[in-house]
């Protein structure tokens, strides 16, 4: 027969293997939950991939301290399909809100000081795949969380400036820029941003810092040809 009581040593080490192992599980189980629901909630046409699956809403609330670690797990995800668009509404003009933008929205949620999804990922709602609403959220988001952050900055006033068309905004985003460190040329560059020259000019200007910091070429190609089409008009 087991004895009944264990002495405390050997207690103290069964509780410690025990015990030690349920952060973990408790991981396991969460995202198996997590997958299992969004798979009923989220029906499928046939032969459509499934991969695809939008973030529950407010998952940052069911994260049990592991809120970093599902945010790298879901950008590495949004990484591999940045030009997915789940529903067009015209040529190269994604539904708002798309599958992208919940994806950033959940991953910035969940790690708000994670600066990579503002500075790349709104960029990509824009200008790859147009999802104008999703991509003026999270550049909002992502000025909220670091105003001083100029490239981010910058990178808004283009979204404002060509997608949301809102040039005082744009300006606005511009100056606030230049007080942070971008380049002397931006205060004029917000002056000069109610002509199409000076569209043109931050257009451009947003395109040679990607290349200098070797963004997604998918993002260089498309942003590419925005710019050719401005200057075609």
């Amino acid at each position: 027969m087991l004895p009944m009581v264990l002495n405390s040593t050997n207690s103290t080490k069964y509780l410690n293997r025990s015990f030690g192992r349920i952060p973990s599980l408790l991981l396991g189980i969460l995202s198996f939950l997590l997958i299992a629901i969004a798979q009923i909630k989220s029906p499928f046409v046939q032969g459509e991939r499934k991969d695809f699956i939008a973030p529950l809403p407010m998952m940052e609330r069911f994260s049990f301290g592991y809120s970093e670690t599902l945010a790298d797990l879901m950008w590495v995800r949004a990484l591999q399909d940045f030009d997915y668009c789940d529903q067009s509404v015209g040529e190269n003009i994604c539904r708002n809100n798309s599958w992208l933008y919940q994806m950033l929205d959940t991953i910035t949620n969940l790690s708000p000081q994670f600066r990579i999804p503002y500075a790349a990922g709104a960029l990509a709602l824009t200008v790859i795949i147009t999802d104008v609403d999703g991509a003026t959220k999270i550049f909002d988001k992502g000025v909220r969380a670091f105003p001083n952050d100029w490239p981010i900055l910058y990178r808004a006033a283009y979204h404002y400036m060509y997608e949301v068309k809102d040039n005082k905004r744009a300006a606005e985003l511009l100056i606030q820029a230049a007080k942070n460190g971008a380049p002397p040329w931006v205060f004029n560059l917000a002056g000069r941003l109610y002509s199409d020259a000076g569209n043109l000019e931050l257009a451009e200007s947003v395109l040679q810092d990607m290349i200098n910091t070797k963004q997604d070429p998918g993002l260089v190609k498309r942003l590419q040809g925005k710019i050719q089409s401005m200057k075609n008009k």
